[in-house]
């Protein structure tokens, strides 16, 4: 049994790390509510993007040809795959959800896999289990523009039309609300926008009345094809950015939950070990106590 001193070095310290972590969840939970409102408030412009995308290449005349990234190639020969965790630690199950989810999509894959990660949680573990990391993005804001992204899209985009990957991937954990995170692998490259089931983000355009959009001619100036031109790759970059943000939401949100958690266990360890402490000294009194009756009875 610990000794009553070692008992309140054990307290202290527990005491010190449960204020760290009362600390994180507080700036944590600042943190997920902004990016929960950055989330929401990006989700209905997604939906517009996606109504114009649609229209457009529903044109007559455009089809599904009316640009390279939205041709489905027959043959698959190689893949990418865009895999976005955080930077830190401390934040749960949250990092190694989403790896497993990545690991177990690559293993299901019959052609080859380029990783390109967002974050170093995923990039160091990738790269240690020997996954082919082609490039690397750190330090991502915290409340990202779509400027961060753009590098990130541009080399997915090249990546495709240069013909060096067939069918580009996005792996993130989709924010449901502060307590529920969904890992998921979603398609990015090439963009379907007649049907849009399986595209990354796509649960937040499933909800948008296409009824008719179809069958509206619009006078486009200039026209859909070259509209496309710039429509399509600007898409992209707002699926690469839409899923960023609920990464970020749940990161932040999976932090939270964490640091909570861990300051809820201190504080009940605090409370076995004050037990464990009383129980400590009183045995030691009692010891005391049977040592002054002992001598007293050997000078008597």
């Amino acid at each position: 049994m610990a000794t009553e001193r070692e008992l309140n070095k054990r307290i202290k310290s527990i005491g010190n790390i449960s204020q760290v972590t009362k600390a994180l969840a507080a700036v944590s939970a600042s943190k997920a509510s902004r990016a929960q409102r950055q989330v929401e408030a990006t989700r209905d412009y997604a939906g517009k993007a996606f109504e114009i995308l649609h229209n457009l290449a529903a044109q007559p005349g455009v089809g599904s040809t009316g640009h390279p990234l939205l041709v489905v190639r027959q043959e698959i020969k190689r893949a990418a795959l865009v895999l976005i965790t955080g930077d830190r630690g401390l934040a749960g199950a949250y990092n190694s959800n989403i790896i497993a989810k990545v690991e177990k999509f690559i293993k299901a894959m019959d052609v080859p896999v380029a990783v390109i990660t967002i974050g170093r949680k995923g990039r160091d573990l990738m790269i240690r289990r020997g996954y082919n990391v082609i490039a690397t993005y750190d330090n991502i804001p915290d409340s990202p523009s779509i400027l961060d992204i753009t590098p990130i899209a541009r080399t997915v985009t090249q990546d495709y039309l240069e013909g060096k990957v067939d069918e580009v991937f996005v792996a993130y954990t989709d924010f449901v609300n502060l307590v529920m995170r969904i890992p998921a692998v979603k398609q990015l490259l090439p963009l379907k926008p007649l049907d849009f089931a399986g595209m990354a983000v796509s649960e937040y355009v499933s909800g948008v009345d296409l009824s008719g959009v179809s069958d509206r001619v619009y006078s486009y100036e200039p026209e859909p094809a070259a509209l496309l031109d710039v429509v399509v790759p600007r898409f992209t970059q707002l699926q690469l950015f839409q899923s960023v943000l609920e990464a970020l939401a749940s990161e932040h949100s999976a932090r939270m939950v964490a640091m909570n958690n861990a300051t809820d266990n201190a504080a009940e360890l605090i409370d076995i070990l004050t037990l464990e402490r009383n129980k400590a000294r009183q045995t030691s009194i009692t010891s005391e106590i049977l040592d002054i009756v002992g001598g007293a009875e050997a000078l008597g």
